[in-house]
């Protein structure tokens, strides 16, 4: 069994990224900004834009944080948005979600400039990646895309089960993995409703759970020398820990390892490479890679 070190991973790709940052300044170039709008004070959001920053740091971006009080009309942060558009020293943003319900998420992705929406949300981004064209791909079925390859595990022809459907994560993930450029794979995707999951699950060689349940993914529904990515980060409470709570993943780790060819830990699997993958799609931003 090989563990999967996210953690590792993203701090190679950020150096990486830094090198070639500094050769562009020192050439002459912009040095890339990324501008990050958090609004309220969920404390999961809070880590998460924190983490941001301190990984624009590391790449030797600039980087702005935006902050607003939770009671922000709809109106005023489209108008943030707006601003942020229109200005041509910042390469790129992110709109830190959820959202407070009074605001329509929906209506804020829409309203980014699509070749300034590094994670990748905008429904341009999205068809386009559909369909196979360049642009930002969303980090964490990147980050995933990366691991797997940085760790040579073969996906050409090989069958990938997906465990979720969201937006975010299960939908691309089965678009970029059955896509010749990249997965080259055989995919299903399960969720809630769907029937014989488990045998299913059993089949895949490739096993991506995202599906937003501690531990659901347990021995039995995983097939001897599978690739498991766990994708979960619930926090369930754990009065051992300062924090009292911890993160579990979707599989049950110390159970579903022994019979892996290769499994991601949580944490310090593909939570450190999400943000990784925003570092690089700002890169792309600042270098006009995708568009002009």
């Amino acid at each position: 069994m090989v563990l999967i070190d996210g953690k590792a991973t993203a701090a190679t790709i950020k150096a990486e990224i830094k090198e070639e940052v500094e050769r562009i300044v020192a050439e002459g170039g912009k040095r890339p900004h990324l501008a990050a709008v958090l609004v309220g004070h969920d404390g999961g959001s809070e880590t998460y834009v924190k983490n941001k920053v301190l990984a624009c740091e590391a790449c030797g971006f600039e980087s702005t944080l935006i902050r607003y009080e939770d009671d922000i009309t709809e109106e005023e942060l489209l108008s943030c948005v707006s601003k942020l558009n229109s200005d041509d020293s910042i390469d790129g943003f992110i709109v830190q979600l959820p959202l407070p319900k009074h605001i329509d998420e929906q209506r804020v992705i829409e309203a980014i400039d699509y070749r300034k929406d590094v994670d990748g949300f905008h429904p341009i981004n999205v068809g386009r990646m559909a369909i196979g064209l360049p642009c930002f791909i969303s980090a964490t079925p990147l980050g995933i895309l990366t691991l797997l390859k940085r760790y040579n595990v073969e996906t050409s022809g090989r069958k990938c089960v997906i465990l979720g459907r969201s937006n975010i994560v299960g939908k691309p993930m089965a678009q970029l993995m059955m896509q010749k450029q990249y997965g080259d794979a055989t995919v299903t995707v399960c969720h809630s409703r769907s029937r014989g999951l488990k045998e299913e699950c059993q089949q895949a060689d490739i096993l991506i759970a995202a599906i937003g349940r501690p531990g659901f993914v347990t021995a039995d529904m995983v097939k001897e020398g599978a690739t498991v990515i766990d994708v979960g980060t619930t926090r369930v409470p754990d009065a051992s820990r300062k924090s009292g709570f911890r993160l579990s993943g979707d599989v049950a780790f110390d159970e579903v390892a022994p019979k892996c060819s290769f499994i991601t830990p949580v944490p310090g699997g593909v939570g450190p490479m999400t943000i990784c993958m925003l570092m690089l799609n700002t890169l792309s931003a600042g270098k006009h890679e995708f568009y002009q």
